[in-house]
């Protein structure tokens, strides 16, 4: 029976220095005025340029990112694969948005996308539409596109190139590649080209893959109406839930701009939703695929019972489920162990350039109700376990 509140599976990847390592550092993030005063201090050490690896490495980096490199993530993709984990690589560098700096994150994305060719350890690739563009360009041609000067629509032409030129790799080489979903402001511009790419790609089998932030009250008719343009054109979507990731942002924009709040009215309607777009997609597996990304314990619950219901493999290649690595290992590893197919999301990037990522990770630990405790809960269990078992 499945249980996430069994931390000998949970944990069982982890020595006891490293139980202790994350106990310890989980324990500071439970405290906001440190995160926060970690946040200001971090900020100030990047801009005048003084050296973080120190400090970071050993801590946040060791937990959350798989290494700075694709060749530095291998030997955390052998370690996960060992407990029947893949991973999905996922280059989290947050430079400036410069063209020297989209120009890299473009090429590092290609090279991920070509070392998850033909490698079974590897369930995907992916990509943050934002880091191969600029924020204005992105968010006008979201907003008002008929107003981009002729500047910015010759750059928003080359944003497109390069979001479909990352398609066209992750085509050639027959690996799902996963579109992150972005700002409200972002997002209808990401949408189209999502959409014109699962038409393009998506001819045999889902290669692309839209994710759907569930906290926005507009994603269940989006998801129907890919259904139906699917059916319409003849491909198959893949799909991507997550919960969303901007609340505070998104509403304050929002009120800010004039237009209607985007997000559901509370947590319990965002559940809702996301069980219910969780549930459309695997009633129609037929025709699509699902990545849901969660650390909430009752949807993937949820899910697993629906697969075994539905008298679908537990294994069944068309869905996965996903958490952050150095996250909710309770439920990856219970989930694997039981034969459902789980991938880590494996962060990676210098230390610097992967800071702005660390720092969010801290923050969403302090602020997601129940994660810190819920993860400080889980390797105490263990530990003293251990200490038992010892006796």
């Amino acid at each position: 029976m499945l249980d996430f509140n069994n931390t000998e599976i949970a944990f069982s990847s982890k020595s006891k220095g490293e139980l202790q390592n994350a106990y310890l550092l989980f324990s500071v993030m439970k405290y906001p005025w440190i995160v926060k005063c970690g946040k200001v201090l971090s900020n100030i050490a990047i801009k005048i340029h003084f050296p973080l690896n120190w400090a970071v490495k050993p801590t946040l980096y060791k937990q959350f990112v798989g290494g700075e490199t694709v060749k530095d993530c291998e030997k955390t993709i052998q370690h996960l694969r060992k407990y029947n984990v893949k991973s999905t690589l996922d280059f989290s560098a947050e430079g400036e948005q410069t063209k020297k700096g989209i120009k890299a994150t473009f090429k590092e994305t290609l090279r991920s996308i070509d070392n998850a060719k033909g490698n079974e350890n590897i369930a995907y690739a992916v990509f943050k539409p934002s880091t191969i563009t600029r924020d204005e360009v992105l968010c006008k041609a979201s907003e008002k596109r008929e107003d981009l000067t002729m500047q910015e629509r010759k750059e928003f032409q080359q944003f497109r190139d390069r979001f479909m030129d990352l398609c066209q790799r992750a085509y050639d080489n027959q690996v799902r590649i996963l579109v992150d979903a972005e700002d409200y402001c972002f997002q209808n511009a990401i949408d189209d080209l999502t959409d014109d790419a699962m038409r393009m790609f998506n001819r045999e089998r889902p290669i692309v893959f839209a994710t759907l932030q569930m906290y926005r009250h507009d994603r269940m008719p989006y998801l129907e109406r890919i259904l139906k343009d699917a059916e319409k054109w003849g491909y198959f979507p893949g799909i991507k839930f997550v919960r969303g990731a901007y609340m505070e942002e998104e509403r304050a924009r929002a009120a800010e701009k004039g237009y209607p709040d985007p997000i559901c009215k509370d947590k319990k309607a965002t559940d809702e939703n996301f069980d219910a777009g969780v549930r459309f997609v695997v009633e129609h597996i037929d025709r699509m695929e699902l990545f849901m990304g969660t650390h909430n314990e009752e949807s993937n619950y949820k899910l697993a019972q629906l697969i075994d219901e539905k008298g679908l493999k537990r294994d069944d290649p068309r869905i996965f489920f996903s958490q952050l690595l150095g996250m909710s290992d309770n439920i990856s590893y219970n989930l694997a162990a039981a034969g459902y197919n789980v991938t880590k999301y494996v962060p990676y990037a210098p230390v610097r350039d992967v800071l702005p990522y660390l720092i969010r990770r801290a923050e969403e630990n302090t602020s997601v109700a129940g994660q810190t405790g819920r993860e400080l809960r889980m390797l105490k269990i263990e530990m003293e376990r251990r200490k038992e078992k010892k006796k």
